[in-house]
């Protein structure tokens, strides 16, 4: 079956340019583009009537788990959003269920029209100071490349393991590179002799730079480097000028950990596409960092382009420089028109690796006496957050432990616990953070990151105690507690992670979760859940909280709550 899209405004990608052509696509390629292709060519003729067409969005770093959504929720969040593919690392539930975990995302990604190339997880833990739900070493994933849409190695998180030429780590790359496919890269504010060893490694890519400086060094050492607009970490702005020449040659756009209700409410892909040309930017060429590149990054061929050979993911839009969207063909098949979504089937899991990622809590209720600290006339390590990133800062602070167990709302000093759930060890992390701003009960989940364990930050124990318990008893998700009431939550039973439930309901849950949160005196700027999921990832500097404690991430080494 061949399909004439007519009188169309064709974005180039190659030549950076806008030609008035047609484009002819049989099946699932395109086949010819030129304006010598006439209605006699197809059984199918659309006229475009002078609108655009342009390449499918790649999503160049994703976390599905992060969005909250099944593999299929995404898609229909997506595509009408024009993201008609994603490079995705699965080491959020890899980290939960292991194996099982991958398998899940494998299979629930199975033959939707969203195209999900899936990176191995590379840090299972992340470091050896994380309690994940698993451990996988390279040997344990070596199955998982004969998969087809399995493309490389996804990112290396522990750096200093790459710097020191730590064997199981060097294991898991060799691995990779010796079938030819890229490892994917993960390192705040490397540089100099440092980066020199990472990139040696065989590690391309970067997803944390947080200023163009750093960007620019590593671009001149030969990383593509993934300009990333989240929820919390919005680097987008400091890193504009990557998208001049030459840098925007080995750039790519990235969201990585984008909410379901930025995502609905906001966009995907074609959202970090508007800013950057409200900015000034070049409307085709960052339609290119959207296309192109990422898939020339992950080598994914013959995608990201309107041209004959390549399969046709394209865009047909009303305005370029708005980025707004009509209709979306995903390898030939029309699956958005006029913005909605057509209907697709949904894939299932095998009934014993879902039975594995439904059951993911295996841990006791805790009390309000589990987040006491005994005093100590010593200053105390306390994280601050940074609104706009994920980096975290250390502070020393005097404690008063008279007042509220050391609790001070007017200073903003909060208590913060992360706790165990996967192997009922018992063990927990609890110390202070400030920067979030909460005036009065208590926020807890099981999404922080990447080990996923139960986390909370709170005003008083109590409400502490009852948050955590309630994540438990659902299962996992996202809750808003005061005074031992739940003001609102997101369920999220697969993993602890995701829900199955329709991308509007748990987008709608997500934005009224925010709002009760920021009702309780949430700091302009940060993304309250966002930010306490990352204040337990050991690989972000500079301070952060696991289930055994404090972690100086600048030194890679565990220290404790008092300061010397």
């Amino acid at each position: 079956m061949k399909t004439l899209l007519k009188n169309a405004k064709v974005v180039n990608v190659f030549t950076e340019s806008i030609e008035e052509s047609n484009v002819l696509i049989e099946d699932d390629k395109i086949i010819g583009v030129g304006d010598y292709y006439t209605d006699a060519d197809a059984d199918i003729v659309e006229d475009i009537d002078g609108k655009y067409i342009c390449p499918g969005f790649i999503d160049g770093h994703i976390h599905i788990e992060s969005t909250m959504m099944v593999p299929h929720s995404l898609a229909s969040s997506v595509l009408p959003h024009g993201t008609t593919s994603v490079v995705t690392d699965p080491h959020e539930i890899a980290n939960v269920c292991g194996i099982d975990g991958i398998k899940y995302m494998l299979e629930m990604s199975e033959d939707i029209p969203l195209h999900v190339y899936v990176m191995i997880p590379s840090c299972v833990p992340a470091t050896c100071f994380d309690e994940a739900g698993a451990v996988l070493n390279a040997e344990d994933v070596e199955d998982l490349y004969k998969e087809e849409r399995v493309i490389g190695l996804a990112e290396m998180m522990n750096y200093p393991g790459v710097i020191f030429n730590d064997a199981p780590t060097m294991d898991k790359i060799h691995s990779c590179t010796a079938k030819g496919l890229p490892v994917d890269g993960h390192a705040p504010l490397l540089t100099g002799k440092d980066l020199d060893k990472y990139v040696s490694a065989g590690i391309h890519t970067d997803h944390e730079c947080s200023a163009v400086e750093e960007a620019k060094e590593k671009i001149s050492k030969g990383q593509w480097i993934m300009i990333r607009q989240g929820s919390a970490a919005k680097n987008l702005e400091k890193l504009l000028p990557l998208f001049e020449s030459p840098f925007y040659q080995r750039c790519l756009l990235a969201t990585d950990d984008r909410n379901p209700a930025d995502i609905i409410y906001e966009g995907h892909i074609d959202n970090i596409l508007r800013l950057a040309i409200k900015a000034g930017k070049d409307p085709v060429r960052a339609i290119k960092m959207a296309t192109l590149n990422p898939a020339e990054c992950h080598n994914i061929k013959y995608t990201g382009a309107v041209a004959p050979g390549y399969f046709a993911d394209i865009l047909i839009l009303d305005d370029l420089n708005e980025i707004s969207i009509k209709d979306v063909y995903s390898h030939g098949k029309k699956v958005v028109c006029e913005g909605k979504v057509n209907e697709f089937h949904i894939p299932e899991a095998q009934d014993m690796i879902t039975g594995s990622v439904m059951n993911s809590f295996h841990m006791k209720d805790v009390t309000p006496e589990d987040f006491i600290i005994e005093a100590q006339d010593k200053k105390c390590r306390v994280i601050e957050v940074i609104p706009g990133e994920i980096l975290t800062k250390e502070i020393d602070e005097y404690i008063d432990f008279t007042k509220d167990n050391g609790i001070d709302v007017d200073k903003d000093i909060l208590k913060l616990a992360v706790i165990e759930r996967h192997k009922d060890t018992g063990h927990k992390g609890v110390g202070f953070i400030s920067g979030i701003g909460l005036k009065a009960g208590a926020l807890a989940g099981s999404v922080s990151h990447d080990s996923h364990n139960l986390i909370v930050i709170g005003t008083n124990e109590e409400d502490m105690a009852f948050a955590a318990n309630y994540i438990k008893k659902i299962g996992g998700g996202l809750a808003v507690v005061k005074e031992k009431e739940v003001l609102a939550k997101v369920k999220l039973p697969v993993a602890g992670l995701m829900s199955a439930e329709s991308a509007e309901k748990i987008a709608e849950d997500n934005r009224i979760l925010r709002e009760k949160a920021n009702e309780l005196g949430i700091n302009e700027g940060i993304e309250p859940f966002m930010n306490m999921a990352f204040v337990s990832l050991p690989v972000i500097p500079s301070l952060k909280m696991t289930t055994q404690g404090l972690v100086d991430v600048d030194n890679f080494k565990r220290v404790g709550l008092f300061a010397d």
